[in-house]
């Protein structure tokens, strides 16, 4: 609704009355037309659909839409099923059709700045990946999220396994230590994920426990010739340099970097999604990347990939 100069809201679908009856009401969604599935494919035009389902209907309400010829921003973290998820990337592959995955640390500088500096080597020799995400969250949503196996690294440490893919690729072996440290959990609220690469590893934690967590929440990356640190990880967006010697513009030592302010996680990834379907820039994460971060996301969290 913000970026009306790259985009037009037709309406929102939620075929399920419980959920429209819960949050029809909240601001998001003053002045927009409800409607079924079926309106919403039949309107004139339309481009794009952005799915966001509860996480187990994800990967089948986003078919449909592909299955209708459109481009879809979806939901993370994808489906439990790797086959399924995978079929959805083939469909959208044969229509030719734009996948996007809404990592949120996608469209913040401060971590394109950092996938940039470890390719361009500007950290040369890339050996730790460190990462931290968890919270600290209400009975009733940690009940949810432990339905996943893997639970908060399925929900929380994917945002960071698609960080890690970006920056250093498929690794070579995935090790997760998934916790439940309360027996009425179905599957695990805090897990450590180790990820093996040639020359580097990876680790990554996550917890549904941890109180106040959101200002710990971190990322360090560090080579042989400097390291870059995001902590918090998206408040301020900043995040601290620190080079063993001059890397025109950076200066050798310790610095700080600042970026713009962001109107909110997701604006910039979906005015590039917008620049993708006009045919304007090549995808930045195209439907081979996403597979790969789903396979990654799944092993991390203990779930073993079906055919």
């Amino acid at each position: 609704l913000k970026l009306k100069d790259d985009y037009e809201v037709v309406g929102v679908v939620e075929p399920d009355p419980a959920w429209r009856k819960k949050r029809e009401n909240e601001k998001a969604y003053n002045g927009l037309k409800w409607m079924t599935e079926a309106e919403l494919f039949a309107v004139p035009g339309l481009k794009l659909v952005s799915v966001e389902t509860d996480v187990p209907d994800l990967t089948d309400a986003a078919l449909r839409c592909v299955k209708a010829g459109f481009h879809i921003h979806l939901d993370k973290p994808g489906d439990v099923s790797f086959k399924k998820f995978s079929a959805l990337l083939d469909e959208a592959g044969k229509r030719n059709l734009a996948v996007q995955l809404a990592y949120m640390f996608r469209g913040n500088p401060a971590f394109q700045f950092c996938i940039k500096a470890v390719k361009d080597g500007m950290l040369g020799r890339v050996y730790a990946f460190h990462a931290e995400m968890s919270r600290s969250m209400a009975p009733d949503y940690l009940k949810w999220m432990c339905q996943f196996e893997g639970g908060s690294t399925f929900i929380f440490g994917s945002h960071l396994v698609d960080l890690a893919v970006a920056m250093l690729g498929e690794p070579q072996k995935i090790t997760p230590y998934l916790t439940r440290t309360d027996p009425a959990f179905a599957n695990s609220d805090t897990g450590l994920v180790v990820m093996e690469y040639p020359r580097c590893v990876a680790t990554i934690r996550t917890s549904g426990m941890d109180y106040d967590a959101e200002k710990r929440r971190h990322l360090c990356v560090s080579g042989d010739k400097g390291t870059i640190e995001i902590r918090p990880l998206e408040h301020p967006t900043t995040l601290r340099l620190s080079l063993k010697e001059d890397c025109p513009p950076y200066k050798k030592g310790t610095q700080t970097v600042e970026f713009p302010s962001m109107i909110d996680r997701y604006t910039n990834q979906l005015l590039e999604l917008a620049g993708v379907i006009r045919g304007e820039i090549p995808n930045p994460y195209p439907l081979e990347y996403e597979r790969l971060v789903q396979k990654c996301v799944l092993l991390t969290s203990g779930v073993a990939l079906d055919a």
